[in-house]
């Protein structure tokens, strides 16, 4: 049984403790068993290696140096890390170590409307069974990103007369750790439109956890 911790708080405009429970009834269907928490001040409470996921679901927000150094090293030990939108997209700004952990920033979303999505690597596990292209219609975020990240999807980010590709589901490597991160999820309603986000999302948190080889 894999077991995993979410900490849910900060910004209340991404309903972060209705999104944790999204989140835990999917991985429940998998039989994970998942822990929730509300304070950040569990991360130097807790033995982190205890669990084999942990799901910071924070948007902005402020912790403690020793609460952020206590989850680096943990997933550097070989605890994984997942996350979604802005639950760990943008949280703890300020917090470069933990951004560069993650391996990319939201910075803006300009553009909220429709736009596709175009799977990048689709022979990755995770991806198995995602169409390769399919629209979605939401905040488009714009990040900053780690060159180093594996990227499993993008969006086409069109803006002030420039075309770039952004990525929006990416993985990587932080010392022992598994890191997997999608920016899709800004409303819950997403996914009974877009099955395929949801899908996406939950196949990359159990990849972290070590679910899917």
């Amino acid at each position: 049984m894999k077991r995993a911790l979410f900490i849910s708080g900060g910004w209340a405009g991404h309903i972060p403790e209705a999104f944790t429970a999204r989140y835990v009834a999917e991985l429940s269907k998998h039989g994970f068993e998942c822990q929730c928490e509300t304070e950040t001040a569990c991360l130097t409470r807790l033995d982190l290696s205890a669990f084999d996921l942990i799901v910071p679901n924070w948007t902005m927000g402020e912790w403690t140096k020793e609460e952020s150094k206590a989850l680096r090293d943990a997933v550097h030990g070989g605890v994984n890390l997942g996350g979604f939108h802005g639950g760990l997209g943008d949280a703890f700004r300020g917090d470069v170590e933990f951004k560069w952990m993650v391996g990319g920033m939201f910075v803006a979303h300009p553009y909220i409307g429709d736009y596709d999505i175009t799977v990048t690597d689709p022979e990755h596990v995770i991806m198995q069974g995602i169409p390769t292209e399919f629209p979605y219609t939401s905040e488009q975020y714009y990040m900053l990103m780690d060159p180093g990240v594996h990227v499993l999807a993008e969006t086409l980010y069109v803006y002030e007369g420039k075309s770039v590709p952004m990525p929006i589901a990416w993985v990587k490597q932080w010392g022992k750790g598994r890191v997997f991160y999608a920016a899709l999820g800004h409303e819950l309603a997403e996914f009974d439109r877009c099955p395929a986000a949801l899908d996406l999302t939950v196949r990359g948190l159990r990849w972290a956890a070590g679910d899917l080889a």
